[in-house]
């Protein structure tokens, strides 16, 4: 076995005993702590349900990411973040109807903007590092009996989070919930429906489970599910050009993300899929040199497949992604290549092909930014803005400068913006400032398909990073906004598990935001179950609200 893939194995049988640890940790404790009530007095803080993604403090983005399951389903007090954290907030006010005991997460770290353990008198640590919360340092529970009546909670100066108030006869076990530091996921990041913001789009369901998955019809010979593509919507079928990790039995599952197909798969409700054909095949050959050498197979890998309907020239086209693949060097993905291909047959309906390829539209060369990396080009997607194109490149595995190629890369995925002035190019790099676009994500944007909502704002939807693999990323899908198609907003996450039965532990690529009428759009998204080599493909509707968007337009032409 070569090193490459025994690194491989190593880091997938980490991910399973971490995986098998959370799992052991979390029925160590499996009876949530029962809510008392109380009221707050002379003060209009709000309060949030203790969970995951709750906002814990308002004028803020920070969320909780992690919690102990005793915890689960308390009732927090959202407390101001500044007023706390420099000291100008005015005293708490309670009032109990019985004697209780309030927990307190308590933040650790010897700094003036955080109440110290040592201040909080009667105090009983009840829970060590009981609570992640995002952008934040690790957090103790601490539990302070109160009598009934209208109590102060006078603690000193800092900051502090009130996550539950509990009976003071509810019996608290202490232990170690040995959740991480919040400071891992840096920066914060807001969550749809968990910030001061109103969301844009409300999560109103979806498939409970996996809408191809492995087994079902039209699998037969994809090892490793699917990652990537698109699904477009033509009269009343749903055409779904996915990046299908084929691999071959017997042998290794790195090998699925090597050898992939691009198929093409049709549904008229977007949850019973079949399989038409194949549009695209890699070949699977690994590289013989380690640089971007065209002695080198350059489609040894396919992903990616992106259809965009040309009205002008009435046909489809599909941009997709060709790789050299390296066996030994992360990332094994290489030196991406973007094509362009056309349908041989004309019109709306001719979308299932075949296809014939036109070229080379986008690849590494002279104009390429060190921030590309070692993965870049690593995908496409163009629209249109007037009578201009737009089109996504993004790069992965940035280089610090040129002088590490072709080996030494570091960690970051990012996309920046090319220009033409016709969908068949040429594509030019932008590079205006030679950097990524990083007001979406300052570290991970993966895969974006831009449409348009009602009012002409610009949606880009993404994969929003990984929360697995050595990654403290939102591990949710992802939205940007842009009045202008250039110039793109703070990226909001959508956590689609609050409403649908949560199948996946790491959540991947959405393959579309299509509208289905009454402001209800569906997700075809991607994403892995860690104790499966299969990645399954669900299914998600979310209801937009049209007050949000008009208020989001006027901000954003500002």
């Amino acid at each position: 076995m070569s090193s490459k893939k025994k690194k491989y194995n190593i880091k997938l049988k980490t991910a399973f005993l971490m995986l098998l640890a959370v799992c052991i940790q979390s029925t160590a404790q499996t009876t949530a702590w029962k809510s008392a009530s109380f009221e707050i007095v002379k003060s209009k803080y709000k309060t949030f349900k203790t969970t995951q993604y709750a906002h814990v403090f308002s004028g803020s983005k920070h969320n909780i990411f992690r919690l102990a399951p005793e915890l689960q389903g308390l009732t927090g007090i959202e407390l101001p973040l500044e007023a706390y954290k420099n000291g100008t907030n005015s005293p708490l006010q309670l009032k109990f109807k019985e004697p209780v005991t309030v927990l307190i997460g308590v933040f650790q770290e010897n700094n003036s903007e955080y109440l110290q353990a040592d201040k909080l008198q009667n105090a009983k640590l009840i829970l060590e590092n009981g609570i992640t919360i995002t952008g934040l340092p690790p957090a103790n529970i601490y539990a302070v009996s109160f009598s009934k009546g209208t109590q102060i909670l006078n603690f000193g100066k800092g900051l502090f989070a009130i996550l539950g108030v509990v009976n003071a006869s509810e019996k608290l076990e202490p232990r170690n919930a040995n959740l991480p530091d919040g400071k891992l996921w840096n920066p914060t990041f807001i969550v749809e429906g968990f910030s001061d913001e109103k969301p844009l789009f409300e999560i109103i369901g979806g498939e409970n489970k996996p809408v191809i998955d492995e087994g079902m019809s039209g699998t037969e010979g994809i090892q490793g599910g699917f990652e990537g593509g698109r699904v477009v919507k033509v009269g009343d079928t749903y055409h779904m050009f996915p990046t299908e990790r084929a691999g071959e039995k017997g042998v290794d599952y790195y090998y699925d993300r090597v050898k992939t197909k691009i198929g093409h798969w049709t549904s008229k409700d977007a949850i019973h899929w079949k399989r038409e054909s194949t549009i695209y095949q890699a070949s699977g050959v690994y590289a013989v040199t380690e640089d971007d050498n065209p002695m080198n197979d350059r489609r040894a890998a396919i992903w990616s497949y992106m259809p965009i309907f040309n009205e002008k020239a009435n046909k489809w086209y599909g941009y997709y992604l060709a790789y050299t693949v390296s066996k030994e060097i992360e990332p094994n993905h290489s030196f991406g290549r973007i094509w362009r291909c056309e349908s041989t047959v004309d019109g709306i309906n001719g979308i299932g092909g075949p296809y014939k390829d036109m070229g080379i539209i986008m690849e590494p060369g002279l104009d390429s930014q060190p921030w590309e990396g070692r993965q870049g080009v690593a995908s496409f997607f163009p629209y249109q803005v007037g009578d201009k194109y737009f089109g996504f490149y993004s790069g992965a595995y940035p280089f610090n400068s040129w002088a590490d190629y072709p080996k030494k890369s570091g960690k970051g995925w990012f996309v920046a913006l090319a220009e033409s002035k016709s969908l068949e190019g040429p594509w030019l790099r932008m590079n205006k400032g030679l950097e990524p676009i990083k007001t979406m994500h300052p570290l991970f944007v993966e895969n974006p398909i831009v449409s348009q909502l009602p009012n002409g704002l610009y949606i880009a939807i993404f994969d929003g990073g990984p929360d697995g693999w050595g990654h403290h990323l939102p591990n949710m899908i992802a939205y940007s906004l842009s009045a202008d198609g250039v110039n793109w907003a703070e990226a909001h996450y959508l956590p689609i598990e609050t409403k649908v039965d949560k199948w996946w532990d790491i959540m991947r690529t959405p393959l579309c935001l299509i509208p289905e009428g009454n402001d209800v759009y569906t997700i075809v998204y991607n994403a892995i179950d860690l104790k499966r080599r299969f990645h399954p493909t669900g299914m998600v509707k979310v209801k937009l609200n049209r007050d949000v968007m008009d208020s989001k337009l006027k901000e954003l032409k500002k």
